[in-house]
């Protein structure tokens, strides 16, 4: 019996041992056999592009993650030595081409949707933000639509300029204080105090705070720049929201902030839904009070779109989204009008048409009538880039084609604003501010834009402090895009108030 049972168990050892050489070798061809296949099978596979980043993501991975958001700059390394159209991934294709742009993201023309692997690190899977069905997306964002439509932002201009009247008394006491006033978190916390207004009927009210609640800035910079390595490692979301918070203060203090928002963005989504469920959500005219009343509302949406943990979701997009986006663009404004005082004053000289004195007034339809103020905000939102990491876009019945080039059902594609926004063909010299390239255009309606430039730079001279056109300037693509590092922001006196 003993002899037998050493036997089988040298015999069971034996194979055991075969077992763990031959995994390596499995793995081996296995590795082999998916990088032939990526680089003369796959679909993708004419495509031109670098062969390793058709072999494998590590090539996104090294740009984005090792090198910190400088994926965007070897994009436009490959276009240069490639063409306009670029395998950037195993499989995703990139396009430089603005003539192409609109047939990518043709949502009204089309059946459109997003890429899952991209829109997961959002980490709010029930927002619109991050709906990969074209369908399922328009019905979620119906709700929205009458919020964001002209007559709705209308109704809420004096929402945003009780908010602007605010940050002028701040900026009257950091003049008398002889305060140094970073911009950029000064015109988060407007745009913040204005969104959550907007969104939830109650303000944040980060004006009040003595350093516009610098911290929120920080988190959402901080989010921001982490978005690449949660695409990558998904873990550390889930990972982050299940750590005690006094824990994560220790580790990461920024994000133990953002979470602690998201807290906040619950408790007010809660109390939103309750709202509903009372009926108590609705004004006296018939119309929802606030956007998250009118993601309660049983008339457009199922009870399975309303539930705590979706308004959770699109409650946090809002919060960053309607923040930092507006934030960004009147900074870009401000610094830019700042360096060039001959641009300021031709549009001093405008703004005097309909606000005479310093502390004069206007409405956003008077506003949006004067050409150069159109202008120069146009000029803002160009040189801001808005969203600066690729957004791809599925068509997924629907071959694309460019040029020769046929794009199979179901591939990304994607094409950066960035590229868009500084293509010379389109604006020459695209590095300058250059608000006269838009003068023989029309104009847009950005009601937060127009009133707090009007208010602020009618009102008020600023004196630069130790700032320049690099703390603005896109250097990693941290999907807003950021500046150079150790940049402290647009950073000012506040001078008084404009001698005439």
């Amino acid at each position: 019996m003993d002899n037998q049972f050493s036997s089988f168990y040298k015999s069971s050892a034996s194979n055991l041992h075969i077992s763990w050489l031959v995994l390596p070798s499995l793995l081996v061809v296995y590795v082999l056999a998916n990088i032939v296949y990526r680089l003369y099978f796959h679909p993708l596979a004419r495509f031109p592009g670098p062969k390793l980043a058709a072999i494998t993501h590590l090539y996104e991975f090294y740009f984005n993650i090792i090198q910190d958001g400088m994926f965007i700059w070897e994009i436009e390394r490959m276009h240069e030595v490639y063409g306009p159209i670029v395998r950037i991934t195993p499989y995703e294709l990139h396009v430089k081409d603005p003539q192409f742009y609109d047939d990518i993201y043709a949502a009204s023309t089309r059946k459109t949707e997003k890429y899952l692997n991209f829109v997961s690190h959002f980490g709010t899977p029930l927002s619109m933000i991050t709906t990969i069905g074209h369908d399922h997306h328009r019905i979620r964002r119906a709700p929205l639509n009458s919020f964001f439509s002209k007559r709705s932002v209308v109704r809420l201009e004096p929402v945003i300029q009780e908010n602007i009247d605010k940050l002028c008394k701040r900026f009257d006491d950091d003049c008398a204080a002889q305060n140094v006033v970073r911009l950029d978190v000064a015109f988060i916390a407007l745009t913040t105090d204005i969104i959550t207004r907007y969104s939830y009927g109650k303000s944040y009210n980060y004006l009040n705070e003595p350093d516009y609640k610098l911290e929120w800035k920080d988190a959402v910079l901080e989010a921001s720049a982490n978005g690449a390595a949660m695409r990558h490692f998904p873990f550390m979301l889930a990972l982050s929201k299940n750590m005690p918070r006094s824990l994560l203060r220790k580790l990461n203090s920024r994000i133990a902030i953002l979470l602690e928002i998201q807290d906040m963005v619950r408790s007010q989504s809660l109390e939103s839904l309750n709202n509903s469920n009372k009926g108590t959500n609705t004004g006296e005219n018939g119309q929802k009070k606030s956007i998250f009343d009118a993601l309660n509302d049983p008339e457009l949406l199922a009870p399975e779109e309303r539930t705590i943990d979706r308004l959770q979701d699109e409650g946090q997009i809002l919060l960053g989204a309607g923040s930092e986006t507006t934030a960004k663009s009147l900074t870009v404004i401000a610094l830019h009008l700042l360096r060039d005082p001959s641009v300021l004053e031709r549009l001093r000289g405008e703004l005097k048409t309909v606000m005479p004195t310093t502390t004069s007034t206007a409405s956003w339809t008077e506003l949006e009538k004067l050409p150069f103020l159109t202008a120069v905000i146009k000029e803002g939102l160009r040189l801001s880039y808005g969203v600066t990491t690729r957004l791809p876009r599925v068509s997924p019945t629907e071959a694309l084609q460019y040029k020769d080039w046929i794009i199979p059902p179901g591939t990304p594609v994607s094409e950066s604003s960035y590229f868009v926004h500084m293509d010379p063909s389109i604006f020459p010299s695209p590095e300058s501010f250059d608000p006269s390239r838009w003068l023989i255009a029309a104009a847009n309606a950005y009601a937060e834009l127009y009133l707090t430039v009007a208010h602020i730079f009618r009102r008020y001279d600023f004196h630069l402090y130790d700032t320049n056109v690099d703390d603005v300037k896109l250097v990693r693509d941290r999907f807003f895009g950021a500046p150079k590092d150790g940049s402290k922001g647009v950073r000012v006196y506040v001078e008084g108030l404009v001698k005439e």
